[in-house]
């Protein structure tokens, strides 16, 4: 039996009870719900990671909904103590859902919401960052300084690489992949190849209308391919960032075999999901191509890295903060917690999850509308008109 959970409660005489199991930036997700009548109870634990335990603890006896973490374990267990409770509405605050048993909500009848739309541009300027720190070696030389080891510069002092006139790989051009690669061919003049089951033609068209203008300026226009297969990619690309989904078709998509197709100075950035990369098979890459190098923002395992990664200096390493900017970050507690009151309330579901200018504008009251429910179908809820 789990302990008693610590709890913030904010509205207590509130009329629905909702739960978040960790705190969440910013206070307008709270100040929603409290005007709708909501008493909000927000899980203080010291635990970075509830437990299924723990988190029946907090549904209790009685719950309309609940706000939950991409760390936890939303199954069978979870769906029915909810169910018993009353509720009816679960909202990760992420984009993904891996960790969620659609079906078993589907089973209890509960809707599942998630945030996408407001992780688009953070998420690629991570990756972006991540790709220029890996090619001039900035946390190596950080680490330099810091360490009392710097006596004057040196000719060959942490030499990196140069991204101007290289080629950006992209493995998944949505709608994420497609910001990385604008940001990386408009802010360094990189040519393009990437790699997509669907065809990107705002991309092309983006980085072709670029490469006319650098033309009419003089310089070297920029370049672009969409690639036919993957180890196309892999065999051309300087840098190669991964933007798939995660399913049985892209687990362990970078392994021994794919990563010895790379160019032995090749800088990897994966700021999607940790299994997509046979972590195993990269430390030991990364320990016979000391030239290679790879930033990464998800694991395998996560949290926990494999064995011997953490020594790598030719690996940038931290710890899942993609989305870590504060306006996302707060955007998406607002979408989760409008996820969960719009179920409560009985409001349609927004009909473009990706289009959530309208929920986010703090100057205005939000649609009466669940943002992104991704069994609406199942569940025969009705569709906004807004």
């Amino acid at each position: 039996m789990a302990k008693p959970v610590s709890i913030e409660v904010w509205n207590p005489n509130g009329k629905y009870r909702v739960v978040s199991t960790k705190p969440m930036p910013g206070t307008r997700w709270i100040n929603l719900l409290i005007e709708q009548d909501c008493r909000v109870e927000i899980c203080t634990q010291k635990k970075t990671i509830l437990s299924v335990e723990d988190i029946i603890a907090l549904i209790g006896d009685k719950c309309d909904g609940v706000i939950g973490q991409l760390t936890e374990d939303w199954g069978d267990a979870l769906f029915s103590a909810l169910r018993r409770a009353g509720g009816t509405a679960f909202s990760n605050m992420a984009v993904g859902y891996n960790n969620v048993d659609v079906n078993a909500a589907n089973k209890y009848g509960v809707a599942v919401g998630n945030t996408p739309g407001v992780l688009t541009e953070t998420t690629a300027e991570l990756a972006a960052s991540l790709s220029l720190a890996a090619a001039r070696r900035i946390v190596e030389a950080d680490e330099f300084m810091r360490a009392g080891l710097y006596d004057g510069w040196l000719p060959n002092l942490y030499v990196g690489n140069l991204l101007k006139g290289q080629t950006v790989g992209v493995i998944g051009a949505g709608r994420i992949g497609s910001a990385y690669a604008r940001m990386m061919v408009e802010g360094f003049k990189m040519n393009l190849i990437y790699y997509d089951l669907y065809q990107s033609t705002r991309l092309e068209k983006f980085v072709t209308a670029y490469a006319e203008f650098l033309k009419s300026t003089g310089e070297k226009p920029v370049t672009w391919k969409r690639a036919a297969s993957m180890d196309e990619v892999l065999r051309e690309a300087d840098v190669i960032s991964l933007h798939p989904v995660l399913d049985k078709t892209t687990f362990h998509l970078i392994n021994k075999e794919t990563l010895s197709r790379m160019k032995k100075e090749a800088i990897l950035v994966n700021c999607s999901r940790g299994p997509v990369i046979d972590e195993v098979a990269l430390v030991e890459h990364l320990k016979e191509n000391p030239m290679f190098r790879v930033g990464l923002d998800v694991f395998e395992d996560e949290p926990y890295m494999k064995p011997g990664l953490a020594d790598m200096k030719n690996a940038i390493v931290v710890p899942h903060i993609a989305s870590a900017s504060k306006w996302t970050r707060e955007g998406m507690a607002t979408l989760a917690a409008l996820n969960v009151l719009g179920k409560i309330k009985g409001y349609p579901v927004w009909s473009d999850p990706n289009r959530v200018e309208p929920f986010l504008n703090e100057n205005v009251r939000p649609p009466a509308a669940s943002p992104s429910i991704v069994n609406a179908k199942v569940l025969g809820l009705p569709v906004s008109k807004l």
